[in-house]
Parts: C-alpha cells; sequence; structure tokens
C-alpha cells in the first residue's frame, strides 16, 4: 500500500529548509493533481528531490534579481522563503511552463538546484512521486 498510494521518504539535504530537514519523515500522497505552492516529491536521475510546485502547465514565470518569484505577473507570496535569491539559474527569463510539465523550486533558493536550471528543468507528470500530506517524524 505504501508504495502505491502513500510512499514514506525521508529528507536527504537542506533545499526545503525551514519547512522540512534533513532527516524528517515524511508521507506522501500519490497524485497527478499538483497546485501552486504544493510540496511535491519528484523522480530525478534516480534520486528524489523534494521541492515545491511553483507553476502549472502553460503559466508564465519570471524571476527579478532579487528573487522575486512572478506568477503570470503577479509576485508569488512565498512566506516559506527565508531567504530570496535568483540561485542557479540558466534559463531564459520569462519562462512559459511547457504543457505535461510541472515548474518546482527548493525553498532554499540560493542553493537548491530545480527547475531554473537546465539541468533539471521542468519536470514531467510521469516523473512525479507524489505530493507532500505530513511529516511523520521531524529530525530537529
Amino acid at each position: 500500500i505504501s508504495m502505491l498510494f502513500l510512499p514514506v521518504i525521508q529528507v536527504s539535504g537542506d533545499s526545503m529548509k525551514p519547512t522540512l530537514s534533513n532527516g524528517d519523515i515524511i508521507l506522501l500522497v500519490k497524485s497527478k493533481r499538483f497546485s501552486t505552492g504544493e510540496l511535491c516529491c519528484v523522480s530525478w536521475q534516480n534520486k528524489l528531490l523534494l521541492k515545491r510546485v511553483i507553476g502549472l502547465p502553460g503559466d508564465n514565470i519570471d524571476i527579478d534579481e532579487n528573487g522575486n518569484v512572478y506568477l503570470n505577473g503577479k509576485l508569488l507570496d512565498e512566506p516559506y522563503v527565508t531567504n530570496k535569491a535568483l540561485g542557479e539559474c540558466d534559463i531564459d527569463l520569462p519562462y512559459t511552463v511547457p504543457e505535461g510539465k510541472l515548474f518546482v523550486m527548493g525553498d532554499q533558493r540560493e542553493t537548491s538546484v530545480d527547475s531554473r536550471s537546465t539541468a533539471v528543468g521542468c519536470v514531467d507528470y510521469d516523473q512525479m512521486v507524489g505530493r507532500y500530506l505530513f511529516r511523520i517524524w521531524s529530525a530537529d
């Protein structure tokens, strides 16, 4: 049941701090529906990445030099981000999310490698392991 519907994973790394910490154990729910701002788990190059959904197919993403994120021309309210930064960004901005893809970013904008980098890029719905349901155990 866990593998099919409710995957349990352990957080590795700090890209989602302060929301999630290294060592936390979380429960996901398998889904093909995602909303802007939701935490999700992505399968990428035999690794699991925890990120936040920023843009859905067809959305326009822009990020200024101070790290402010604009979704379809409106500034995103991101209370979960403690230090805004442009980070590792080698895509052309503004950027339109392709059909069948999601634009994801980590909460630690300075160090997170995510859709702002062509190394990761936008993620396909088939790469989505699930969306965050709740933390089972906190490492802090």
